[in-house]
């Protein structure tokens, strides 16, 4: 049996591209390329909105974020300067993130929980304000190319509390819905195919502050929206998810209970992972994680500069396909 898997991981290592010297080279995985659109459903991380706005702070990380809202806070003088210096050692000691924004939320005067609810509004804001200002030139390739994929039928879910996707597609013309699961109803449908030009926001969105999912609480209150989560977790089963920009999600472990764990023979499913070939080895160490998952890591290039252009191919390959899986006719 340690044999079988020793094989079997060795060939899902193989999917990785071979370098070939000229990323434009670069090939794009067979069974990736032939998926339709609506076979999809799009994860998209924090990567992806730190490449599309890489001077924003608070897109790096969910460290970056508890950092940039205690800046605002300190800003708007919300904290005295003993607890400000204290949460500060916690975040430079890389306390648990989840406690960290529990105690910072908590502590934003007055106490009582509708007012507190308002300067954590200021704060959020103050954190993403002018965004449409911030994105830049190839971060836009990308969001183009999750857009032209949407149109087609693909379902977009996200783990970042930003709108830029949704800011790209008012700047062409287009209207893209935020959803986030306080809207239980428009979540089922959009799980159910009824709403594909909408974004799921599954940790909430900066803009409905009592729909972020910062605290120990949040998480519970997520996990006891049954339906909500067999309907993703059908999704899951009967879909190829491909994850953008999430190295850092695949280590989330409660985005791993709340959303994948629950599915029964994952191994089986056909889901990817675009990263870059250096992080190959980091992902290496969860191999086996990501085999009963039913993932495979596919390499986009050499640089981080090499997605966009993977990505544009990969996109208009997929968006050619009829509902036959043929590309249609002229390409």
């Amino acid at each position: 049996m340690a044999g079988v898997v020793v094989v079997l991981l060795r060939l899902s290592w193989m999917l990785v591209p071979r370098r070939t010297g000229n990323y434009s080279n670069q090939e794009l995985l067979p069974n990736l390329k032939t998926k339709k659109p609506q076979d999809l459903v799009l994860v998209i991380g924090t990567g992806i909105s730190a490449a599309v706005a890489p001077q924003v702070p608070a897109l790096q990380s969910r460290k970056g974020l508890i950092q940039a809202l205690l800046d605002a806070a300190n800003e708007f003088g919300l904290l005295e300067d003993e607890e400000s210096r204290r949460f500060q050692e916690r975040l430079d000691a890389d306390e648990n993130l989840v406690h960290v924004a529990h105690d910072f939320i908590r502590e934003l005067p007055p106490r009582t929980s509708s007012v507190r609810t308002n300067f954590f509004e200021e704060c959020l804001y103050e954190v993403f304000d002018d965004l449409e200002s911030k994105m830049e030139d190839s971060g836009k390739r990308l969001l183009q190319s999750v857009l032209h994929l949407m149109e087609n039928g693909a379902l977009v879910l996200t783990t970042n509390f930003d709108n830029l996707l949704e800011l790209y597609a008012a700047e062409q013309g287009k209207g893209l819905e935020s959803l986030d699961l306080t809207a239980e109803k428009k979540v089922l449908e959009w799980a159910q195919g009824k709403r594909e030009l909408s974004v799921l926001h599954i940790y909430g969105i900066y803009t409905n502050p009592s729909g972020i999912v910062l605290l120990p609480d949040g998480y519970h209150n997520v996990l006891r929206k049954t339906k909500v989560m067999r309907e993703i977790q059908k999704l899951y089963e009967n879909k190829s998810f491909l994850f953008l920009g999430c190295g850092r999600t695949m280590a989330d472990t409660n985005f791993l209970a709340l959303f994948l764990e629950a599915v029964k023979h994952k191994s089986a499913l056909e889901h990817f992972m675009l990263v870059r070939r250096g992080d190959v080895p980091e992902f290496k160490k969860l191999h086996e994680n990501m085999l009963e998952k039913g993932i495979k890591v596919v390499s986009y290039g050499d640089e981080y500069a090499d997605l966009p252009e993977y990505f544009e191919r990969l996109a208009s390959e997929i968006s050619t396909r009829s509902q036959t899986g043929v590309p249609k006719k002229g390409r």
